[in-house]
């Protein structure tokens, strides 16, 4: 299995200018991604950087007030600050700045340390925090993992009360996703000082393998304030962070328009199954995986598979040209998921056995491998449901025919999950399908 860099996992906007801002890992984030960066690469500070991070870099260059930058910079990952203080080198004249824009204009990236956390895993900001540097293009919020489950303490927070009151904890509270989600969120939080058009992003850093497992609680807590926010999971080392986990809001499409021509007149998606039309066993399914938002296209008899749905919390999609092919069904789903989705589990009503846990699988691969497809692979043969990722959309959306998705298979990179549960992959095309799946309850 692939292993994440920084660059793929945060998808920054080019050209880049990228601040570094909250607690928990902003001097490790910033070296990891310049690390991960072809050269050359500028890195800089508008607050202070502790004199062994400057030794991180490949070279550092410390300017005056009455400076100036050279008219050829190395082309190398160079980290530029302003003269030593003490025990920390300071912030870059400002000066100096219109020359780094315009590098950054022309290429080049710019990584700004703009925050300050006293070596703390969570922080609130101050009134004159975050240090956001003129032309940023790009915000990326770091917090620790490991405080969660914890009280928060002046060890483990730096400004704690003005934490505890953007969080909604008193001092005895445990802190929970949900807290941290709304300190991320806040616009006197996480967000704090972001311009409109600079794209954000969080991180979030566990100095153990135990914290890690906070990662995705606390995405779907903060999808709840900001909905499709990127949140990368890193595990901390020394002086460097790894990626793990890229978690971004998956959709379920439940493809629910074709016909059942070989099933005696019967509407299949609408036999039962324990009790409840096929379609709607499998859009809960989808639902039960935390797949957000789902949307079910229909079209062959399209008013009773609908109204087999009408309690569910999803979205109904009327395909015209079902007729025409499945590849109709899939453009109609793709179609309708709003920008956010960074991927799409496709699920076939006429699969009822396809069970949550399968589907949640399919999406953790995906978190940890940013993979174009995921399918699960039973007794060595592809199977459903697919789960494609943001980047196939384009070509999901230039598909025609009856194909569905079984072409892009060929063009992108699958990446297959070991799957032993041969049940999952029962259809229904025949009353003898139908017969088969019953009995599976029967056994």
């Amino acid at each position: 299995m692939r292993t994440l860099s920084l660059v793929q996992a945060l998808a920054l906007p080019q050209p880049l200018v990228a601040a570094f801002v909250g607690a928990g890992g902003k001097s490790r984030a910033m070296f990891t991604l310049a690390e991960a960066l072809a050269p050359p690469v500028l890195m800089t500070t508008t607050t202070h950087l502790a004199l062994e991070q400057a030794r991180w870099a490949e070279e550092h260059l410390a300017f005056g007030p009455d400076d100036d930058l050279p008219a050829q910079l190395p082309a190398r990952r160079l980290l530029l600050t302003g003269p030593r203080q003490g025990d920390r080198w300071s912030a870059l004249p400002e000066a100096l700045w219109p020359r780094l824009l315009a590098l950054a204009r022309d290429g080049v990236p710019l990584l700004v340390e703009a925050d300050g956390a006293a070596r703390k895993p969570l922080k609130a900001p101050e009134e004159h925090e975050p240090a956001l540097p003129p032309g940023v293009t790009a915000v990326v919020t770091v917090a620790g993992l490991d405080p969660l489950g914890h009280p928060p303490t002046a060890e483990r927070v730096h400004r704690l009360p003005r934490f505890l009151e953007l969080a909604g904890l008193t001092p005895d509270d445990p802190i929970t996703p949900q807290a941290l989600a709304r300190v991320l969120a806040h616009p006197q939080g996480g967000r704090k000082g972001i311009p409109e058009d600079a794209a954000w992003r969080v991180l979030l850093v566990a100095e153990t393998d135990e914290a890690l497992a906070w990662g995705r609680p606390v995405a779907e807590a903060l999808w709840k304030h900001w909905f499709g926010t990127r949140v990368v999971v890193a595990r901390g080392h020394a002086r460097r962070l790894e990626p793990r986990a890229v978690f971004t809001p998956v959709a379920g499409i439940v493809l629910a328009a074709g016909p059942s021509h070989r099933m005696q007149g019967q509407v299949k998606v609408l036999l039962p199954v324990e009790g409840e039309p096929m379609v709607r066993r499998v859009a809960r399914t989808a639902l039960l995986a935390g797949l957000d938002p789902v949307v079910v296209v229909v079209g062959h008899e399209a008013e009773a598979v609908s109204q087999a749905l009408a309690d569910l919390p999803v979205r109904v999609v009327h395909n015209p040209h079902w007729a025409a092919g499945q590849s109709t069904s899939v453009r109609a789903g793709v179609e309708a998921l709003p920008p956010e989705v960074g991927a799409a589990v496709f699920l076939l009503a006429d699969m009822p056995l396809v069970t949550p846990t399968l589907v949640q699988a399919l999406v953790d691969v995906h978190a940890r491998t940013l993979a174009p497809i995921v399918a699960p692979m039973v007794d060595q043969r592809r199977g459903n449901p697919v789960l494609f990722d943001r980047s196939t959309f384009a070509d999901l959306l230039a598909l025609q025919g009856d194909m569905g998705g079984r072409l892009l298979l060929q063009k992108h990179r699958v990446l297959g999950l070991p799957w032993f549960d041969e049940t999952t992959q029962l259809d229904v095309d025949t009353p003898e399908d139908y017969q088969r799946v019953l009995q599976v309850f029967l056994q």
